[in-house]
């Protein structure tokens, strides 16, 4: 057999696959078996640091220098590897994570960096545990962070979900899951002052679908945009069509660059009826249908969805990053009026 028949012969050509996918199979267990060890071993480097600190008043007492002493005197054994921030960053792991083993093995010595430049252990524990379901990559978990993702699902929660989404990260079983405080389109890159129609912001978005659905959350799939419906020869388009594998249903997003009116939701009401009786297949969940605005009047969409039996959300957008000192205020905020309500309780229940 020639090479130019080999190269045709469907069981080589099956064989050539069979390899490909053991040995990008191999690769992929290899970079986690190295970043799995490498963690491991900067995990047992700060445990080494903290327990020399804590040999006794002498060994304390060197502070800032020993650090310093242990980048150089390493470097000069390992290279590069000892940078001073990366010692300094290898005691931090030790003292955030005291028990190494709790942390996911699918995070590596890049991703626990970013992890240890919060301060706070509920932000901290929540873009770890969603760092793992959802595997992002290092610079997604780089963007969540600078978005405040976790401040922006926080916002305005009951303090038990608060502290179930820093244990748990954000699980989404239900279509509220998928809403927070505002969705950030940042990477589109706007620049101020903009002024942009809906159709631009539409056709910036699929222009940036990845980033789109990584805001959006997991579990999304994109369908099409401007997807036709036609009753009684009308014709409507939807801005944007997704399905939900998790949810296992269709949601239905509408941009809105003015502030959100009856009509929008009542139009929006109309495609979820039309989804629900023409669109979903056997097994499929009620759609859920999304408006996206820049500005929302609370009232307003409270009396428009009164008694509304369908999975209707009105959201807000915004083209820049948010004000992370203002979320978490909410949020400190929030945690302390739960603080003084269960004090109160307490003080009711001893009286």
């Amino acid at each position: 057999m020639s090479d130019f028949q080999l190269t045709k012969d469907p069981s080589y050509l099956a064989l050539v696959d069979r390899i490909s996918a053991v040995y990008a199979h191999g690769q992929l267990q290899a970079h986690r078996a190295v970043n799995e060890h490498l963690t491991r071993t900067f995990w047992q480097i700060g445990h080494d640091i903290v327990e020399y600190e804590q040999g006794g008043q002498t060994r304390a007492a060197y502070g800032q220098s020993l650090i310093t002493n242990l980048s150089r005197d390493l470097r000069l054994r390992h290279g590069k590897g000892f940078s001073r921030s990366n010692v300094i960053r290898a005691r931090q792991f030790y003292l955030a994570y005291p028990k190494g083993a709790t942390l996911s093995h699918l995070l590596s010595w890049s991703h626990v960096v970013e992890l240890l430049k919060l301060d706070d252990p509920l932000e901290r524990g929540f873009y770890e545990q969603q760092c793992a379901r959802e595997k992002w990559a290092v610079r997604e978990l780089q963007r969540q962070i600078k978005s405040s993702l976790f401040l922006r699902l926080a916002a305005n929660r009951e303090k038990p979900h608060v502290l179930k989404l820093a244990a748990e990260g954000n699980i989404v079983s239900q279509p509220d899951d998928l809403l927070r405080d505002s969705f950030v389109f940042e990477f589109l890159k706007v620049p101020e002052p903009y002024h942009l129609a809906e159709t631009d912001l539409e056709t910036r978005l699929c222009n940036h679908l990845q980033p789109f659905l990584l805001e959006l959350g997991k579990g999304f799939t994109f369908v099409g945009r401007q997807y036709r419906i036609t009753l009684n020869n009308t014709h409507y388009h939807v801005d944007l069509v997704f399905y939900h594998r998790h949810l296992r249903c269709f949601v239905l997003i509408d941009l809105k660059m003015h502030e959100v009116e009856h009509h929008d939701i009542g139009q929006m009401n109309l495609y979820l009826g039309y989804f629900a009786a023409e669109e979903n297949g056997e097994g499929d969940n009620p759609p859920i249908g999304i408006i996206l605005t820049r500005h929302k009047d609370e009232l307003l969409v409270e009396y428009a969805t009164y008694k509304m039996d369908s999975q209707l959300f009105v959201q807000k957008y915004q083209l820049y990053l948010p004000d992370r000192e203002e979320l978490r205020g909410q949020l400190e905020a929030a945690l302390q009026e739960a603080v003084e309500q269960e004090q109160d309780i307490q003080l009711e229940d001893e009286a």
